[in-house]
C-alpha cells in the first residue's frame, strides 16, 4: 500500500466526515452537522490529506498565517491505518508549508498526549479554554 499525501486538496464535508467517524477525533466533532463541518473545511487554511487510492485515510486540518503560528486543530487517521506512520507524515507534511519562524501547536486528544512528546513536541501547561455557550466576563 502506498500512501499518498496531498496538500490542500479538496475534499468534501461528507468525506471530513466520514473520515472521522472512523476515527477517535469523530466523538470529540460536530460530525452530525454538515453545515459545521463545511465551516470547518472552507475555513481552513492549509489542509493536508492522506489518500489510498482514492480512499481519504487521514487529515490535518490547519489554521495558520504561515510565519508566526499553525494551529493544528485536527489531525486524525483513520483506524484501519493507524500505527503505519501516517499521522507523523501529515504533521511533517504540515509543517513543511510553514516559514522557518512558524510553529506548531495542537490540543491532544486525552488518548494521544503521551504521542506528541515522542515526536518532539514540548508540553505547554498555558492553554486556556472558552467554551462558546460561556461569557466573557
Amino acid at each position: 500500500m502506498k500512501i499518498e499525501y496531498k496538500v490542500n486538496h479538496t475534499i468534501s464535508a461528507l468525506q471530513f466526515t466520514e473520515l472521522l467517524t472512523r476515527t477517535s477525533l469523530g466523538e470529540r466533532r460536530p460530525v452530525g452537522d454538515l453545515e459545521c463541518m463545511l465551516g470547518m473545511l472552507d475555513n481552513s487554511n492549509l489542509i493536508v490529506t492522506a489518500w489510498d487510492g482514492n480512499h481519504l485515510v487521514g487529515i490535518a486540518r490547519s489554521v495558520t498565517d504561515f510565519h508566526f503560528c499553525c494551529y493544528l486543530s485536527d489531525l486524525a487517521v483513520d483506524e484501519d491505518y493507524q500505527y503505519q506512520g501516517i499521522g507523523k507524515q501529515l504533521q511533517i507534511t504540515t509543517q513543511a508549508q510553514l516559514g522557518p519562524k512558524c510553529f506548531l501547536l495542537l490540543l491532544a486528544a486525552p488518548a494521544a498526549k503521551e504521542y506528541y512528546q515522542h515526536i518532539g513536541f514540548t508540553h505547554n501547561e498555558r492553554c486556556w479554554m472558552l467554551e462558546r455557550s460561556e461569557d466573557i466576563n
